[in-house]
């Protein structure tokens, strides 16, 4: 019963939208204002009565108003009420869509930081289901605030392009990441939070399978490390720089590395061990293949061209900064 009421009333405020937007002999401009608000208001009883479909219908047409009405603020709300909407009826693509439309409609009104926020909001919807969506949407928050000169606040938004990159296993793209919400904690001085990236994209360039590029990467950032975090990566590295699986483990088993964000952790619980060079010898008997002999000249070429690659991508991101 209180449904079919609120349906009548949302018919009733339709009614009278439409009516606003039609010209007369003595009327001859459609009042957008007076329209956008009838269609909120029918929207909202549509909601309450749990028609989503004709709500968000409502709402949008309130944004068509709104933006003929040049109330871009009005307009931005009604979309992300809409994306809300789309939650309730499932449909993931729109959210996507609408929250952007959102954004771009704060921005115009003035508002970047609102602009960022809706694009937060959608994308943590997102991001179970549309894990790319939603990192394009984080993507889009940081560049948003950064246009504002705010790397605190960008460096919170890379951070979830950074974990949302492990998880989809872009490990290149990852490490891009980590060093730029590096450079954003550096210009924020948060020089704690420097040092948690540090063991992070050690982890990342080891689930890479570059051990050069993960000590490079602690030889440069390893000074922000705390006296625990800079010991365990020595012998982390040093463990993957000797193939060795009991200290690789020993390392990897350490309590702060366990409870770092819940990416990072289960990214070293991945992370392959190397397998000790004791289980792979035999007693009395002497390696077939040496570590290294000079037949082996390709592969370091191969290695010194992949570190130049790394040194030009480390030079581009500290740019952004």
């Amino acid at each position: 019963m209180a449904a079919t009421k609120k349906i009548e009333e949302a018919l009733a405020h339709l009614r009278e939208a439409e009516k606003s937007l039609k010209t007369s002999l003595l009327k001859w401009k459609p009042d957008y204002d007076v329209a956008a608000d009838e269609y909120n208001a029918a929207a909202t009883c549509y909601k309450t009565a749990r028609q989503y479909t004709q709500c968000r219908e409502c709402l949008l047409k309130a944004v068509e108003n709104y933006k003929l009405n040049r109330s871009f603020f009005s307009a931005g709300k009604c979309l992300e009420q809409a994306a809300m909407i789309s939650k309730e009826l499932g449909d993931m693509e729109s959210i996507f869509t609408l929250c952007q439309r959102s954004a771009c409609m704060y921005r115009e009104h003035g508002i970047p930081d609102t602009a960022a926020l809706a694009l937060d909001k959608g994308a943590k919807i997102l991001e179970s289901q549309l894990p790319e969506k939603a990192l394009i949407m984080y993507e889009h928050a940081v560049d948003i605030v950064m246009t504002e000169d705010r790397p605190r606040q960008a460096a919170e938004f890379q951070s979830r392009v950074c974990r949302l990159n492990v998880k989809l296993q872009k490990y290149d793209a990852a490490t891009d990441a980590i060093r730029r919400e590096i450079c954003y904690h550096q210009a924020g001085e948060n020089q704690p939070a420097i040092g948690r990236l540090t063991v992070a994209l050690v982890l990342v360039q080891l689930a890479r399978g570059d051990c050069v590029a993960a000590e490079k990467a602690f030889r440069e950032w390893g000074s922000y490390c705390e006296h625990e975090e800079a010991q365990t990566l020595e012998m982390l590295i040093q463990a993957y720089d000797e193939e060795d699986g009991d200290m690789a483990t020993k390392a990897l088993n350490c309590p702060f590395i366990k409870h770092m964000d819940v990416e990072y952790a289960k990214l070293a619980r991945s992370l392959p061990v190397p397998k000790s060079n004791q289980e792979t010898k035999k007693p009395g008997v002497t390696d077939t293949y040496p570590p290294y002999t000079s037949s082996s000249g390709a592969d370091v070429d191969s290695l010194a061209r992949g570190v130049g690659n790394a040194s030009i991508s480390q030079d581009e991101d500290l740019d952004l900064c």
